[in-house]
């Protein structure tokens, strides 16, 4: 390919890349809980210990949350802002898989290997959500690149390169913990054991670089340690050794479960990602380092170590994405054309079905998703599949052409536009996957000084949303560890809500539909002045009796409320207050 396209294309992914991080509302969980985090840590000015809703919160280290609360002081508080990091941490994923396969392995092969790691399809939506696993992915794709060109040349450079391994190690490990370790030396033994080499291990530079390791990441674990004594329990027993061996967070899944995600994963990609793998071990030659047979064994190592694992969720296994892509960039311009008709045809059958079988997600209307909404959905998906086929079949016809190369390259533009597309219809979901609609609704009510209690069940996003915590009303949820350590911030049962709710002069509430009928029903003084389909925010009037009737249809139509409940229509006066469909006093 010609300079001039090459920054073409660069270009035209960054645009793509970052230019769609805020046209999506936040879904729950992940998202509320990882970007309430950071903007909890802005609003207290407190970067050491964790909090989500104000209670402490020690799952996961604190490198993404000082990221994001960084860029929440620079660039403001928005969805741009709080998808940043994993989407900038994934961008330079792209970058550095692309520099380490040129310098393998040649200007092709890092071009190929950037390609297919910017159109698979689960790294492409993983750096699109904020979760926490594209910032160790990357720091562990660094930790290795810097292992690989530490087994390369003279003395001096090799240890540069080593130190640079030991500080992405330690950045990995600061991004979610000591899974980093376990990954690296597994990967790193298995090498060794199966090469029968021992001169890795003769690079390490272990003094300096366990000391730069510690100076790094050490610091806020001893300081968090020293704040919060039931930090180290917490993190260390109960989210490690507890999460890998025991299923207490209910993630049992099949042995075979991470095949599968990677046979959706990896598209467009999954069967031509295959030969590499078999071409990867290769001959070793005596006495020498196999970069390909090492990102082999990394990605045997973490399959095998997270398969084994009695917690498992999709996005585990992203960290083999990029030795996936390098080892595909260096092998994958070579296949036969026999191989890749083959793989493309898979590929067009897998299209095809989409485009006939996408107009059944019309059929899941009802009182989550309402006609509307799955229309949008189904537009964005006929689109995307549409988009996919076109690419298939392009890149068909230039592999007919002998021209391998650029039909990875149409394949690969394919693949990130129709995932990105994808990532936008689901947004038509996102008055029931997302509290923004709610939140803005309710906003021009909302004064700050008034208490605002989340009743049975705690929306992730809506403290986002809404810019402040919720006093929690009965649930716990993954929060149960912070309630413990602080249970005068929680309310522990429904009747001391109701209470409270009569104590209070003025207050807000956020619950359930049904939630809200029900106490509605019981007699409870609430007006409403938000809904979505899943939740209705409720204020307490200053002046409000037991007799408060409810202000519109608990199915979100704009009738009246009552009428759902079984209770008497509103009074003519009880109208004065009510709002209408889109949260405004009438």
């Amino acid at each position: 390919m010609s300079r001039p396209l090459i920054v073409i294309l660069w270009i035209a992914l960054a645009a793509v890349w970052f230019g769609t991080l805020d046209q999506r509302a936040l879904v729950r969980p992940d998202e509320g809980r990882y970007a309430e985090i950071p903007r909890e840590m802005v609003a207290s000015g407190d970067w050491l210990t964790p909090r989500l809703n104000d209670f402490k919160y020690f799952e996961k280290p604190a490198l993404q949350y000082w990221a994001t609360a960084t860029g929440y002081t620079l660039f403001g508080i928005d969805e741009w802002t709080a998808r940043l990091w994993p989407a900038l941490t994934g961008f330079l994923s792209i970058v550095l898989a692309w520099w380490t396969g040129q310098r393998l392995w040649g200007p092709m092969a890092g071009h190929l290997a950037a390609a297919i790691l910017a159109s698979s399809l689960l790294f492409v939506v993983l750096g699109h959500l904020i979760t926490l696993d594209m910032g160790l992915s990357f720091f562990l794709q660094v930790a290795w690149t810097g292992f690989l060109f530490a087994q390369q040349g003279e003395r001096g450079a090799s240890r540069r390169w080593m130190l640079l391994a030991w500080a992405g190690l330690a950045l990995a490990v600061l991004s979610k913990g000591l899974v980093a370790l376990v990954l690296v030396g597994a990967a790193l033994l298995g090498y060794t054991l199966l090469n029968r080499d021992l001169s890795p291990w003769k690079k390490l530079v272990p003094v300096s670089g366990l000391l730069l390791f510690l100076a790094i990441a050490a610091p806020w674990f001893v300081a968090v340690s020293l704040a919060n004594p039931e930090f180290p329990q917490f993190f260390f027993i109960h989210e490690h050794f507890d999460r890998f061996l025991t299923e207490v967070h209910r993630r049992d899944e099949p042995a075979w479960y991470f095949l599968a995600v990677y046979a959706l994963g990896a598209l467009p990609w999954t069967l031509l990602l295959l030969h590499p793998l078999l071409k990867s071990w290769g001959q070793q030659v005596a006495g020498s380092f196999n970069p390909e047979r090492f990102l082999l064994l990394w990605i045997v190592a973490t399959f095998a170590f997270f398969s084994v694992s009695s917690s498992k969720m999709a996005p585990y296994i992203l960290p083999v994405f990029p030795a996936l892509a390098l080892l595909g960039g260096r092998h994958i311009a070579s296949l036969s054309r026999r191989a890749w008709l083959i793989h493309l045809a898979v590929l067009a059958v897998a299209a095809v079905v989409a485009l006939a079988t996408a107009p059944r997600v019309l059929n899941l209307a009802g009182e989550s998703y309402s006609p509307a909404m799955l229309q949008g959905v189904l537009n964005w998906l006929l689109g995307a599949a549409a988009l996919s086929l076109a690419s298939i079949v392009l890149a068909t016809w230039l592999v007919w052409k002998y021209r391998n190369a650029a039909a990875a390259t149409v394949l690969a533009i394919g693949g990130c536009l129709s995932t990105s597309a994808g990532l936008l219809g689901h947004d038509h979901l996102s008055t029931f996957s997302s509290a923004r609609s709610l939140a803005a609704q309710a906003l021009p009510r909302l004064q700050p000084d008034r208490p605002f209690y989340s009743v049975d069940y705690y929306e992730q996003t809506l403290p986002f949303y809404i810019q402040r915590t919720l006093t929690m009303v009965q649930t716990q949820n993954e929060l149960s560890f912070g309630i413990a350590q602080e249970r005068h911030k929680w309310i522990a049962t429904i009747d001391e809500f109701k209470q409270r709710w009569h104590d209070d002069r003025e207050a807000y509430a956020v619950m359930t539909i049904d939630v809200f009928d029900r106490l509605f029903a019981e007699g409870l003084p609430m007006a409403e002045i938000a809904r979505d389909r899943r939740y209705v925010v409720a204020e307490k009037p200053a002046a409000a009796t037991s007799t408060a009737s409810p202000l519109t249809d608990t199915r979100g139509d704009c009738t009246a409320g009552a009428a759902a409940t079984g209770t008497p229509s509103p009074s003519p006066n009880d109208r004065a207050v009510r709002p209408d469909c889109n949260g405004a006093p009438n």
